[in-house]
């Protein structure tokens, strides 16, 4: 039998299967951790400091989805956030029939929007923001041009407000079974009253 102690990871502690190990360090920006085949070893690896050069910020995890649908015009978005040791979730959905347009992408740029607007309400000086779809980073960045009503008021938005929030862009492949990918997608379903199958499909501009 193997204990895998976590030493940086979304809870910390001592985990005696890979699976829940997994759960906290798979994406965690330098997770520390190891296997050991006793407990003693495995909580003596803890109670080691962490070298400087592994740490990163203390800053909340927010995982963010759309999702769209076709027989109503709506668009909505999932967001789970992880921070001090807790869950929480977040969906709501939309019908603004220009924004529509946009089908998924318009959730999920509207879900990034509001876990910078959470961020910032809650004071936190940054955010790790995981997501499947390229451009919510790359409009941001500039490596996209922003194009439609939607994206450019979302870039807009981020210029408004990235001297006063830090937000580091972390993409994740979607529908590969990532824990908290696949719960904000969920969300956003959930908001939309429908499951199973995706119904949409992603645009870019």
């Amino acid at each position: 039998m193997k204990f895998y102690a976590v030493r940086r990871g979304r809870i910390p502690g001592v985990y005696e299967n890979w699976s829940d190990c997994e759960a906290q360090v798979k994406g965690f920006p330098s997770a520390v951790y190891k296997s050991f085949p006793s407990l003693q070893e495995a909580e003596l690896f803890l109670q080691d400091s962490v070298p400087a050069e592994t740490k990163a910020p203390a800053w909340p995890e927010i995982y963010v989805d759309g999702s769209f649908r076709a027989d109503t015009g709506e668009y909505s978005y999932g967001l789970v956030v992880l921070e001090g040791g807790e869950e929480q979730t977040y969906c709501e959905k939309f019908d603004d029939p220009e924004l529509a347009q946009m089908r998924n992408v318009a959730g999920e740029i509207r879900g990034a929007q509001a876990a910078m607007e959470l961020a910032l309400a809650q004071g936190w000086p940054g955010i790790f923001l995981y997501h499947d779809y390229a451009g919510i980073a790359n409009w941001c960045t500039g490596e996209w041009k922003a194009a439609k009503p939607g994206t450019v008021a979302y870039r807009d938005y981020y210029r408004r407000i990235r001297d006063r929030l830090t937000v580091q862009f972390i993409k994740v492949k979607g529908h590969s079974h990532d824990r908290y990918n696949d719960l904000a997608d969920q969300l956003a379903k959930e908001a939309l009253g429908i499951g199973g199958a995706e119904v949409s499909g992603k645009e870019s501009g």
